[in-house]
């Protein structure tokens, strides 16, 4: 497994080489969120092992299970939370990871800002969009959304620095990633956390900065992205 995952990491690190010099890009400019959600202590361990240093995990309770001793052992490594937050879950959420990428409602906005207050950790956040207005899937609205980034910034001063997005998984994904580079150039936002294993190249060129990349590094297991 060692070997696959290295040469995994490798191999998708070169794809995103390849897109940002189509994009005249430098390949520095996109920074790559292994996603090991569903996947073992073990399989991130070998990532490390690689040189890889900047993972996504869905789900709080799971990345307190894998995260902290490995911590010990590569101090630089840096998790982001890619996946839906609960409220009652936020105080670890803030302790535990070092960037939160799916800021998507009011609530859960205040209850962060109270908690990082508290805490006095700020962790950088995004602004998660629903561009497909998706009635089952998190996020905020796009109609919504530059007044929520004003409402998060100004009056709660959440340290907000980008926009994530998931688009449909029917729908082409270009025009969704268009639209949330519109709607962070129109806020002054520069981070844009999108494109997955099956359409990350395409969001390099439309502007990511970010892209969470899971099945092309360690395999189809569960619902790894």
């Amino acid at each position: 497994m060692e070997g696959v995952i290295a040469a995994n990491l490798a191999a998708v690190r070169e794809r995103i080489a390849a897109a940002s010099r189509i994009a005249d890009r430098a390949p520095e400019s996109v920074t790559l969120v292994a996603v090991s959600k569903t996947h073992p202590a073990a399989s991130v361990r070998q990532a490390l092992i690689a040189g890889h240093r900047v993972f996504g995990e869905n789900r709080v309770q799971e990345a307190q299970g894998k995260y902290p001793a490995l911590r010990e052992e590569f101090p630089r490594l840096v998790v982001h939370l890619i996946g839906p937050l609960q409220t009652n879950k936020v105080r670890d959420a803030v302790a535990l990871f070092d960037v939160i990428e799916s800021v998507d409602r009011p609530r859960l906005a205040q209850a962060l800002a109270r908690e990082m207050e508290h805490s006095g950790r700020r962790l950088p956040c995004l602004i998660e969009v629903n561009t497909g207005e998706e009635p089952q899937k998190a996020g905020i609205m796009p109609a919504e959304a530059d007044g929520f980034i004003r409402e998060c910034r100004e009056r709660l001063e959440l340290p907000i620095i980008g926009l994530m997005c998931v688009p449909p998984l029917d729908e082409e994904p270009a025009p969704h990633f268009a639209l949330l580079r519109e709607i962070a150039r129109r806020n002054g936002l520069d981070i844009l956390s999108m494109g997955m294993s099956a359409d990350f190249e395409k969001a390099i060129r439309l502007g990511a900065t970010h892209v969470r990349v899971g099945t092309a590094i360690f395999g189809a297991r569960g619902t790894a992205g």
